[in-house]
């Protein structure tokens, strides 16, 4: 099977089904083997690569924020093919200390950022630039259970968003962003944005970029209609429910070099971000089920869904090794059938949000 390009919303870009995530590129995945997972990826026929300047990931550290782009603006120089990749990088929102002591997302701060991305890449443009977050919080990131919206300045809000498409306007005149996109945003986010882009004749954002998978389909529910009556990308993050899915965590394992060893190593909990829960564990076990039934490698099948949905534009997987990204890649070739679809939406059914 080969890979099936999509529309990047309205902007004119087309982006594989799948794309090559980068968060531990200079953590867990040093400069070698991550210039490496790039040409695999590419030679898979991948166009599309995520970054953002807080990356690596697990965890964010101030001396690391901006290794990652450092990293493929290395692969840039000295492979020259910038041109074949649609790159997409984030601005990192308001209350991470490491990136500009916490401060939110402005017009100032927006621009200190993409001039160091810009840097950081050795690039003149980039092709999609993300909001990493709203300033205004987020359901995202475990925070569904307690987020407050009634907290929120509607005038304030909106003033923000109008101040943030004003300065895209400049930079897409300029000629230093190709598209505008959102992170971690809600259904009535991604709405405003482009109401208010559409009546001041703004640059709209083009894309969300949600955690979704198997274990987390919140999309399901809240932007699915928009996404598709809106014509606005959908790039899933966490397809793998990090990690949870493949099944290497089951039976209290914590293999080396994973994500959940890398935190605990440096002091944090290792509970990915929260969706280590016991209920999570029932449910991934449920997931790999279905992939014993169905003859599917389980991290596979949980790749092939995410990005066949249709709703997605592209599903970002990442990878530590490169024998992980190969085996990822696989999935390009997996056909779920009509029954094993069906059988995944019954477990959806019985363990819905299990962290």
């Amino acid at each position: 099977m080969s890979l099936t390009k999509n529309p990047l919303g309205r902007s004119g870009l087309e982006v594989t089904e799948f794309c090559l995530g980068t968060m531990t590129f200079g953590n867990q995945t040093d400069e070698k083997t991550a210039h490496a997972q790039i040409e695999h990826a590419a030679a898979a026929g991948i166009n599309f690569m995520d970054a953002a300047e807080m990356y690596p990931v697990n965890p964010v550290r101030a001396e690391t924020v901006g290794r990652t782009e450092e990293i493929l603006g290395n692969w840039f120089a000295k492979s020259g093919k910038r041109h074949e990749w649609i790159l997409a990088t984030k601005v990192s929102g308001a209350g991470l200390e490491a990136v500009r002591d916490g401060a939110p997302i402005s017009p100032a701060t927006m621009t200190e950022a993409l001039e160091a991305s810009l840097r950081r890449l050795q690039t003149d443009v980039i092709d999609l630039y993300q909001l990493h977050w709203p300033n205004r919080g987020s359901y995202a990131f475990r925070q569904q259970w307690g987020f407050a919206p009634e907290t929120q300045d509607t005038a304030e809000t909106r003033q923000h968003m109008a101040d943030c498409l004003g300065w895209a306007a400049r930079e897409v005149d300029r000629g230093t962003i190709r598209a505008m996109g959102l992170s971690n945003e809600s259904a009535w986010g991604t709405m405003a944005w482009n109401r208010l882009a559409e009546a001041e004749g703004l640059p709209r954002m083009e894309s969300v970029q949600n955690e979704y998978s198997l274990m987390y389909r919140m999309a399901d529910t809240d932007l699915a209609e928009v996404l598709l009556h809106e014509e606005v990308g959908f790039l899933p993050y966490s397809p793998l429910a990090a990690g949870l899915l493949s099944g290497k965590y089951q039976d209290g394992s914590v293999p080396e070099g994973s994500r959940m060893a890398v935190d605990i190593a440096f002091g944090g909990d290792g509970g990915l971000g929260g969706r280590k829960t016991d209920r999570a564990f029932v449910a991934a076990a449920a997931y790999l089920q279905v992939a014993r039934d169905f003859g599917h490698d389980p991290a596979q099948m949980a790749f092939a869904w995410s990005a066949r949905r249709p709703f997605v534009t592209s599903s970002i997987f990442g990878a530590t090794t490169l024998a992980q990204l190969d085996h990822a890649l696989d999935a390009i070739d997996v056909t779920l059938s009509e029954e094993c679809l069906a059988a995944l939406d019954a477990v959806h059914r019985a363990h819905p949000f299990p962290f």
